[in-house]
Protein backbone atom coordinates (compact mmCIF):
# COMPACT_ATOMS: atom_id res chain seq x y z
CA UNK A 1 0.00 0.00 0.00
CA UNK A 2 0.61 3.80 -0.28
CA UNK A 3 0.66 7.08 1.04
CA UNK A 4 -0.66 10.37 -0.47
CA UNK A 5 -1.36 12.88 1.80
CA UNK A 6 -1.49 11.34 4.53
CA UNK A 7 -4.13 9.05 3.32
CA UNK A 8 -3.42 5.10 2.41
CA UNK A 9 -4.08 4.38 -0.93
CA UNK A 10 -5.16 0.24 -0.89
CA UNK A 11 -4.80 -1.93 -4.13
CA UNK A 12 -7.64 -3.83 -4.78
CA UNK A 13 -8.76 -6.87 -6.56
CA UNK A 14 -12.70 -7.16 -6.53
CA UNK A 15 -13.73 -10.70 -8.21
CA UNK A 16 -16.84 -9.89 -9.51
CA UNK A 17 -18.58 -7.49 -12.30
CA UNK A 18 -22.11 -7.68 -10.98
CA UNK A 19 -24.06 -5.01 -8.83
CA UNK A 20 -22.34 -5.72 -5.27
CA UNK A 21 -18.72 -5.24 -7.25
CA UNK A 22 -19.37 -2.35 -8.97
CA UNK A 23 -21.03 -0.78 -6.02
CA UNK A 24 -18.16 -1.63 -4.13
CA UNK A 25 -15.45 -0.62 -6.79
CA UNK A 26 -17.62 2.89 -6.97
CA UNK A 27 -17.08 3.64 -3.20
CA UNK A 28 -13.23 3.11 -2.68
CA UNK A 29 -12.15 4.98 -6.14
CA UNK A 30 -13.75 7.69 -4.41
CA UNK A 31 -11.71 7.53 -1.88
CA UNK A 32 -8.37 7.31 -3.94
CA UNK A 33 -8.18 3.30 -3.52
CA UNK A 34 -6.67 1.71 -7.15
CA UNK A 35 -9.38 -1.10 -7.89
CA UNK A 36 -9.29 -3.95 -10.38
CA UNK A 37 -12.61 -5.79 -10.98
CA UNK A 38 -12.01 -9.29 -12.61
CA UNK A 39 -15.25 -10.88 -14.35
CA UNK A 40 -15.39 -14.30 -15.58
CA UNK A 41 -18.03 -13.35 -18.39
CA UNK A 42 -16.24 -11.91 -21.64
CA UNK A 43 -17.42 -8.28 -21.50
CA UNK A 44 -19.88 -6.17 -19.23
CA UNK A 45 -22.17 -8.55 -18.24
CA UNK A 46 -25.37 -6.62 -18.43
CA UNK A 47 -27.87 -8.71 -18.79
CA UNK A 48 -30.51 -11.11 -16.32
CA UNK A 49 -34.17 -10.24 -15.68
CA UNK A 50 -35.93 -8.01 -13.78
CA UNK A 51 -34.61 -7.27 -10.41
CA UNK A 52 -36.19 -4.59 -7.60
CA UNK A 53 -34.91 -2.05 -5.12
CA UNK A 54 -36.77 -1.61 -1.40
CA UNK A 55 -35.62 -0.11 1.65
CA UNK A 56 -31.97 0.21 2.63
CA UNK A 57 -31.37 -0.61 -0.96
CA UNK A 58 -33.09 2.79 -2.10
CA UNK A 59 -31.29 4.83 0.28
CA UNK A 60 -28.01 3.05 -0.64
CA UNK A 61 -28.73 4.23 -4.15
CA UNK A 62 -29.48 7.56 -3.28
CA UNK A 63 -26.28 8.27 -1.62
CA UNK A 64 -24.41 7.55 -4.41
CA UNK A 65 -26.39 10.43 -6.46
CA UNK A 66 -27.70 7.60 -9.29
CA UNK A 67 -31.50 7.79 -8.01
CA UNK A 68 -32.58 9.68 -10.71
CA UNK A 69 -30.27 7.73 -13.51
CA UNK A 70 -32.40 4.37 -11.72
CA UNK A 71 -35.75 5.84 -12.21
CA UNK A 72 -35.35 7.02 -15.72
CA UNK A 73 -34.84 3.06 -16.56
CA UNK A 74 -37.52 1.72 -14.48
CA UNK A 75 -39.76 -1.02 -15.43
CA UNK A 76 -43.60 -0.21 -15.80
CA UNK A 77 -45.12 -3.10 -13.01
CA UNK A 78 -48.24 -1.77 -11.53
CA UNK A 79 -48.85 -4.80 -9.64
CA UNK A 80 -49.18 -8.80 -9.70
CA UNK A 81 -52.27 -10.73 -10.93
CA UNK A 82 -52.97 -14.40 -9.80
CA UNK A 83 -54.41 -16.43 -12.88
CA UNK A 84 -56.38 -19.65 -12.91
CA UNK A 85 -54.81 -22.46 -15.56
CA UNK A 86 -56.92 -21.23 -18.26
CA UNK A 87 -55.76 -17.68 -18.08
CA UNK A 88 -58.53 -16.10 -16.10
CA UNK A 89 -57.32 -13.19 -13.65
CA UNK A 90 -58.46 -14.61 -9.73
CA UNK A 91 -56.67 -11.87 -7.28
CA UNK A 92 -54.65 -8.62 -8.37
CA UNK A 93 -52.16 -7.00 -5.85
CA UNK A 94 -51.22 -3.39 -6.94
CA UNK A 95 -47.85 -1.58 -5.82
CA UNK A 96 -47.63 0.19 -2.67
CA UNK A 97 -47.71 3.62 -3.95
CA UNK A 98 -48.24 5.22 -0.90
CA UNK A 99 -44.85 6.73 -0.21
CA UNK A 100 -44.86 4.49 3.07
CA UNK A 101 -45.55 1.15 4.75
CA UNK A 102 -43.89 -2.34 2.81
CA UNK A 103 -43.49 -2.56 -0.70
CA UNK A 104 -45.97 -5.54 -2.37
CA UNK A 105 -45.20 -8.02 -4.03
CA UNK A 106 -44.34 -5.30 -6.86
CA UNK A 107 -41.66 -2.15 -5.97
CA UNK A 108 -42.23 1.01 -7.01
CA UNK A 109 -38.73 0.53 -8.27
CA UNK A 110 -38.34 -2.37 -10.83
CA UNK A 111 -35.40 -2.33 -13.31
CA UNK A 112 -33.74 -4.98 -15.46
CA UNK A 113 -30.44 -6.15 -14.00
CA UNK A 114 -28.40 -4.98 -17.00
CA UNK A 115 -29.53 -1.68 -16.48
CA UNK A 116 -28.41 -1.42 -13.06
CA UNK A 117 -25.66 -2.64 -14.13
CA UNK A 118 -24.90 -0.26 -16.78
CA UNK A 119 -25.42 3.02 -14.89
CA UNK A 120 -23.41 1.67 -12.21
CA UNK A 121 -20.27 0.65 -14.08
CA UNK A 122 -20.97 4.36 -16.19
CA UNK A 123 -20.62 6.25 -12.68
CA UNK A 124 -17.09 4.90 -11.48
CA UNK A 125 -15.52 6.01 -15.05
CA UNK A 126 -12.30 5.28 -16.36
CA UNK A 127 -11.19 5.07 -12.56
CA UNK A 128 -11.77 1.26 -12.47
CA UNK A 129 -9.65 -1.40 -13.94
CA UNK A 130 -11.93 -3.71 -15.59
CA UNK A 131 -10.40 -6.83 -16.77
CA UNK A 132 -13.01 -9.44 -19.22
CA UNK A 133 -12.60 -13.29 -19.72
CA UNK A 134 -10.95 -14.09 -16.22
CA UNK A 135 -11.81 -15.66 -12.84
CA UNK A 136 -9.86 -15.34 -9.32
CA UNK A 137 -9.69 -19.26 -8.47
CA UNK A 138 -7.52 -18.89 -5.47
CA UNK A 139 -5.20 -16.83 -3.34
CA UNK A 140 -2.05 -16.94 -0.99
CA UNK A 141 -1.71 -14.02 1.72
CA UNK A 142 0.17 -13.37 4.64
CA UNK A 143 -0.08 -9.92 7.19
CA UNK A 144 1.39 -7.69 4.30
CA UNK A 145 -0.32 -8.73 1.25
CA UNK A 146 -2.65 -10.82 -0.94
CA UNK A 147 -1.69 -12.66 -4.12
CA UNK A 148 -4.20 -13.75 -6.34
CA UNK A 149 -4.40 -16.81 -8.91
CA UNK A 150 -6.22 -16.20 -11.80
CA UNK A 151 -7.81 -18.38 -14.40
CA UNK A 152 -5.40 -17.39 -16.94
CA UNK A 153 -2.25 -18.33 -14.90
CA UNK A 154 -1.48 -15.37 -14.08
CA UNK A 155 -1.07 -14.34 -9.97
CA UNK A 156 -1.31 -10.61 -8.89
CA UNK A 157 -0.79 -8.77 -5.57
CA UNK A 158 -2.72 -6.39 -3.62
CA UNK A 159 -3.48 -5.19 -0.08
CA UNK A 160 -6.73 -6.43 -0.43
CA UNK A 161 -9.11 -9.00 -2.11
CA UNK A 162 -12.83 -9.11 -2.34
CA UNK A 163 -14.97 -12.13 -3.85
CA UNK A 164 -18.33 -10.60 -5.26
CA UNK A 165 -18.40 -13.36 -7.58
CA UNK A 166 -22.12 -14.26 -6.77
CA UNK A 167 -24.01 -17.58 -4.97
CA UNK A 168 -21.56 -20.07 -6.10
CA UNK A 169 -18.68 -17.71 -5.37
CA UNK A 170 -15.29 -19.94 -6.15
CA UNK A 171 -13.57 -17.98 -3.47
CA UNK A 172 -15.69 -18.48 -0.76
CA UNK A 173 -14.76 -22.18 -1.64
CA UNK A 174 -10.99 -21.29 -1.13
CA UNK A 175 -11.68 -18.89 2.11
CA UNK A 176 -13.89 -21.26 4.09
CA UNK A 177 -12.63 -24.92 5.38
CA UNK A 178 -12.98 -27.90 3.48
CA UNK A 179 -16.28 -29.63 3.75
CA UNK A 180 -18.35 -26.70 4.40
CA UNK A 181 -21.52 -26.44 3.15
CA UNK A 182 -22.67 -22.45 3.22
CA UNK A 183 -26.28 -23.42 0.83
CA UNK A 184 -29.27 -23.13 3.21
CA UNK A 185 -32.02 -24.75 0.26
CA UNK A 186 -35.41 -24.51 0.52
CA UNK A 187 -36.08 -27.22 -2.40
CA UNK A 188 -37.38 -24.75 -4.92
CA UNK A 189 -35.40 -24.05 -8.47
CA UNK A 190 -35.99 -21.75 -11.13
CA UNK A 191 -35.23 -20.89 -15.00
CA UNK A 192 -35.75 -17.59 -16.76
CA UNK A 193 -35.39 -16.20 -20.65
CA UNK A 194 -37.51 -13.92 -22.94
CA UNK A 195 -39.63 -14.50 -25.73
CA UNK A 196 -41.43 -11.71 -28.03
CA UNK A 197 -44.26 -9.43 -26.28
CA UNK A 198 -47.46 -10.10 -27.70
CA UNK A 199 -50.85 -7.89 -27.63
CA UNK A 200 -52.23 -9.51 -24.45
CA UNK A 201 -49.24 -8.89 -22.27
CA UNK A 202 -49.64 -6.10 -20.15
CA UNK A 203 -47.96 -4.15 -17.70
CA UNK A 204 -49.09 -6.40 -14.85
CA UNK A 205 -47.20 -9.17 -14.18
CA UNK A 206 -49.71 -12.58 -14.26
CA UNK A 207 -48.48 -15.53 -12.25
CA UNK A 208 -50.35 -18.95 -12.82
CA UNK A 209 -50.01 -21.83 -10.29
CA UNK A 210 -49.86 -25.20 -12.01
CA UNK A 211 -50.60 -28.65 -10.04
CA UNK A 212 -47.27 -30.31 -8.88
CA UNK A 213 -45.71 -27.19 -7.09
CA UNK A 214 -45.64 -25.58 -10.49
CA UNK A 215 -45.74 -21.72 -10.82
CA UNK A 216 -45.24 -19.67 -14.23
CA UNK A 217 -44.86 -15.97 -14.54
CA UNK A 218 -44.89 -13.09 -17.17
CA UNK A 219 -43.35 -10.03 -16.82
CA UNK A 220 -43.03 -7.67 -19.39
CA UNK A 221 -40.05 -4.64 -19.73
CA UNK A 222 -40.31 -3.50 -22.93
CA UNK A 223 -42.61 -2.80 -25.84
CA UNK A 224 -41.19 -5.98 -27.67
CA UNK A 225 -39.80 -8.65 -24.83
CA UNK A 226 -41.68 -10.54 -21.96
CA UNK A 227 -39.93 -12.11 -19.01
CA UNK A 228 -40.88 -15.87 -18.55
CA UNK A 229 -40.31 -17.47 -15.56
CA UNK A 230 -40.76 -21.50 -14.64
CA UNK A 231 -40.52 -21.93 -10.85
CA UNK A 232 -40.30 -25.70 -9.91
CA UNK A 233 -40.93 -27.32 -6.23
CA UNK A 234 -38.83 -29.95 -5.80
CA UNK A 235 -36.74 -32.13 -3.57
CA UNK A 236 -35.12 -34.67 -6.22
CA UNK A 237 -31.09 -34.65 -6.89
CA UNK A 238 -31.82 -34.25 -10.66
CA UNK A 239 -33.28 -31.18 -10.15
CA UNK A 240 -30.73 -29.96 -7.84
CA UNK A 241 -28.13 -31.26 -10.72
CA UNK A 242 -29.78 -30.16 -13.88
CA UNK A 243 -28.62 -26.73 -13.44
CA UNK A 244 -24.82 -27.60 -13.99
CA UNK A 245 -25.72 -29.43 -17.21
CA UNK A 246 -25.65 -28.19 -20.46
CA UNK A 247 -28.05 -25.27 -21.41
CA UNK A 248 -29.52 -27.91 -23.94
CA UNK A 249 -29.93 -30.66 -21.05
CA UNK A 250 -31.31 -27.56 -19.29
CA UNK A 251 -34.18 -26.19 -21.61
CA UNK A 252 -35.09 -29.89 -22.26
CA UNK A 253 -35.38 -30.68 -17.88
CA UNK A 254 -37.60 -27.44 -17.66
CA UNK A 255 -39.98 -28.00 -21.30
CA UNK A 256 -40.54 -31.87 -19.81
CA UNK A 257 -41.64 -30.83 -16.11
CA UNK A 258 -43.68 -28.04 -17.42
CA UNK A 259 -45.46 -30.25 -21.18
CA UNK A 260 -48.95 -29.96 -19.20
CA UNK A 261 -48.93 -27.04 -17.01
CA UNK A 262 -51.89 -25.01 -18.72
CA UNK A 263 -52.56 -21.33 -19.18
CA UNK A 264 -49.57 -20.08 -22.02
CA UNK A 265 -46.63 -23.10 -21.60
CA UNK A 266 -46.95 -23.99 -25.23
CA UNK A 267 -45.90 -20.46 -26.12
CA UNK A 268 -43.42 -20.23 -23.13
CA UNK A 269 -41.88 -23.52 -24.30
CA UNK A 270 -41.61 -22.75 -28.02
CA UNK A 271 -40.09 -18.91 -27.16
CA UNK A 272 -37.50 -21.23 -24.69
CA UNK A 273 -35.85 -22.96 -27.43
CA UNK A 274 -34.58 -20.12 -29.68
CA UNK A 275 -34.52 -17.49 -26.81
CA UNK A 276 -30.75 -15.51 -27.08
CA UNK A 277 -31.07 -15.87 -23.00
CA UNK A 278 -31.41 -18.46 -20.77
CA UNK A 279 -30.86 -19.09 -17.25
CA UNK A 280 -31.86 -21.69 -14.49
CA UNK A 281 -30.93 -21.95 -10.79
CA UNK A 282 -31.53 -23.79 -7.43
CA UNK A 283 -33.16 -21.29 -5.08
CA UNK A 284 -30.65 -20.89 -1.60
CA UNK A 285 -29.52 -19.10 0.82
CA UNK A 286 -25.65 -18.09 1.39
CA UNK A 287 -25.46 -18.64 5.19
CA UNK A 288 -21.13 -18.40 5.63
CA UNK A 289 -19.77 -18.52 9.03
CA UNK A 290 -17.67 -15.81 8.30
CA UNK A 291 -17.33 -13.07 5.51
CA UNK A 292 -13.40 -12.87 5.75
CA UNK A 293 -10.08 -14.40 6.37
CA UNK A 294 -7.18 -12.17 6.73
CA UNK A 295 -6.84 -9.66 3.76
CA UNK A 296 -9.71 -11.57 1.89
CA UNK A 297 -13.59 -10.71 1.99
CA UNK A 298 -16.86 -11.88 0.81
CA UNK A 299 -19.26 -9.20 -0.26
CA UNK A 300 -22.31 -9.27 -2.31
CA UNK A 301 -24.24 -12.74 -2.88
CA UNK A 302 -20.87 -14.90 -2.16
CA UNK A 303 -21.18 -13.64 1.44
CA UNK A 304 -24.94 -13.24 2.13
CA UNK A 305 -27.04 -14.49 -0.84
CA UNK A 306 -30.88 -13.62 0.92
CA UNK A 307 -32.85 -16.01 -2.66
CA UNK A 308 -35.08 -14.38 -5.03
CA UNK A 309 -37.92 -15.38 -2.50
CA UNK A 310 -36.75 -12.29 0.18
CA UNK A 311 -37.22 -9.26 -2.17
CA UNK A 312 -33.86 -7.68 -0.96
CA UNK A 313 -30.85 -9.61 -3.04
CA UNK A 314 -30.26 -6.71 -4.86
CA UNK A 315 -31.15 -4.05 -2.20
CA UNK A 316 -28.60 -6.22 0.17
CA UNK A 317 -25.96 -6.89 -2.00
CA UNK A 318 -25.93 -2.15 -2.38
CA UNK A 319 -25.88 -2.27 1.14
CA UNK A 320 -23.15 -4.76 1.89
CA UNK A 321 -21.16 -2.61 -0.36
CA UNK A 322 -21.67 0.66 1.05
CA UNK A 323 -20.49 -0.97 4.61
CA UNK A 324 -17.52 -2.49 3.58
CA UNK A 325 -16.52 0.34 1.59
CA UNK A 326 -17.27 2.58 4.79
CA UNK A 327 -15.25 0.76 7.11
CA UNK A 328 -12.45 0.44 4.53
CA UNK A 329 -12.11 3.91 4.26
CA UNK A 330 -12.55 4.65 7.91
CA UNK A 331 -9.69 2.36 8.57
CA UNK A 332 -7.39 1.62 5.79
CA UNK A 333 -4.82 0.71 7.66
CA UNK A 334 -6.49 -1.70 9.78
CA UNK A 335 -7.67 -3.60 7.77
CA UNK A 336 -8.30 -6.63 10.49
CA UNK A 337 -10.33 -4.16 11.93
CA UNK A 338 -12.41 -2.42 9.43
CA UNK A 339 -13.21 -6.16 8.11
CA UNK A 340 -14.49 -7.03 11.42
CA UNK A 341 -16.59 -4.11 11.62
CA UNK A 342 -18.04 -4.51 8.45
CA UNK A 343 -19.60 -8.19 9.62
CA UNK A 344 -20.52 -7.21 13.04
CA UNK A 345 -22.55 -4.09 11.14
CA UNK A 346 -24.03 -5.90 8.41
CA UNK A 347 -24.95 -9.27 9.93
CA UNK A 348 -28.00 -8.48 12.18
CA UNK A 349 -29.45 -6.43 8.92
CA UNK A 350 -28.39 -9.72 6.42
CA UNK A 351 -29.86 -11.94 8.99
CA UNK A 352 -33.56 -10.05 8.96
CA UNK A 353 -33.97 -10.44 5.26
CA UNK A 354 -32.80 -13.93 5.13
CA UNK A 355 -35.17 -14.40 8.00
CA UNK A 356 -38.08 -13.00 5.46
CA UNK A 357 -37.87 -15.97 3.65
CA UNK A 358 -40.01 -18.91 4.85
CA UNK A 359 -40.18 -22.32 3.07
CA UNK A 360 -43.58 -23.21 4.89
CA UNK A 361 -44.97 -20.28 3.19
CA UNK A 362 -43.41 -21.00 0.09
CA UNK A 363 -44.75 -24.06 -0.27
CA UNK A 364 -48.32 -22.49 0.74
CA UNK A 365 -47.60 -20.32 -2.16
CA UNK A 366 -46.58 -23.14 -4.73
CA UNK A 367 -49.95 -25.57 -3.67
CA UNK A 368 -49.42 -29.77 -5.22
CA UNK A 369 -52.29 -30.22 -5.78
CA UNK A 370 -55.60 -28.49 -7.72
CA UNK A 371 -57.74 -28.20 -4.87
CA UNK A 372 -55.10 -26.93 -3.13
CA UNK A 373 -54.34 -23.88 -5.37
CA UNK A 374 -58.28 -23.66 -6.00
CA UNK A 375 -58.22 -22.88 -2.23
CA UNK A 376 -55.17 -20.46 -2.70
CA UNK A 377 -57.12 -18.33 -5.33
CA UNK A 378 -60.08 -18.28 -3.25
CA UNK A 379 -58.69 -16.74 -0.19
CA UNK A 380 -56.30 -14.53 -2.18
CA UNK A 381 -58.80 -12.93 -4.45
CA UNK A 382 -61.60 -12.54 -1.00
CA UNK A 383 -58.59 -10.81 0.31
CA UNK A 384 -57.92 -8.56 -2.27
CA UNK A 385 -61.57 -7.45 -2.80
CA UNK A 386 -61.24 -6.35 0.59
CA UNK A 387 -58.02 -4.28 -0.05
CA UNK A 388 -56.42 -6.18 2.81
CA UNK A 389 -52.84 -6.50 1.77
CA UNK A 390 -52.90 -3.03 0.41
CA UNK A 391 -53.83 -2.22 3.70
CA UNK A 392 -51.38 -4.21 5.81
CA UNK A 393 -48.77 -2.44 3.37
CA UNK A 394 -49.56 1.09 3.79
CA UNK A 395 -49.57 0.26 7.43
CA UNK A 396 -46.65 -1.81 7.95
CA UNK A 397 -44.10 0.15 10.07
CA UNK A 398 -41.11 -1.19 8.61
CA UNK A 399 -40.14 -2.94 5.14
CA UNK A 400 -38.64 -6.40 4.65
CA UNK A 401 -35.20 -5.04 5.48
CA UNK A 402 -36.14 -4.31 8.96
CA UNK A 403 -35.67 -1.54 11.49
CA UNK A 404 -31.91 -1.43 10.78
CA UNK A 405 -30.40 1.68 9.33
CA UNK A 406 -28.26 2.01 6.76
CA UNK A 407 -25.01 3.64 8.54
CA UNK A 408 -23.65 7.21 7.62
CA UNK A 409 -19.90 7.34 6.48
CA UNK A 410 -18.03 10.88 5.85
CA UNK A 411 -18.09 11.72 2.01
CA UNK A 412 -14.82 9.43 0.48
CA UNK A 413 -12.27 11.80 -0.21
CA UNK A 414 -9.40 10.50 -3.17
CA UNK A 415 -6.12 10.39 -1.91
Amino acid sequence: MTKRSGTTSLRVLVAGGGIAGHALAYWLVRAGHRVTVRERYPDLRATGAQIDLRGQGIEAVRRMGLLDAVRGKLVDETGVTFLDVRGRPRATLMVNTSGRGRQSLTSEYEIMRGDLVRILHEATGDDVEYVYGTSVDGFDQDEHEVVAHCSDGSSETYDLLVGADGQGSRLRRALLPDGTDPYWRVGIHMAYWFVPRIASDSNVRDTCMAPGGRQIMRRSHNPTETQVYFVLREDSAQASAIHREPVDKQREFWASRFRDAGWQTERFVDGMRTSPFFYSQEIVQVRAGTWSRGRVVLAGDAAHCASPYSGMGTSGGLVGAHVLAGEINRRPDDLPAALARYEAILRPFTDEIQGEVNPRLLKLAMPMTQRAIDAFLTVTGMATRLRAPDLAARFSKEDRGGAWRLPHYPEPRAA
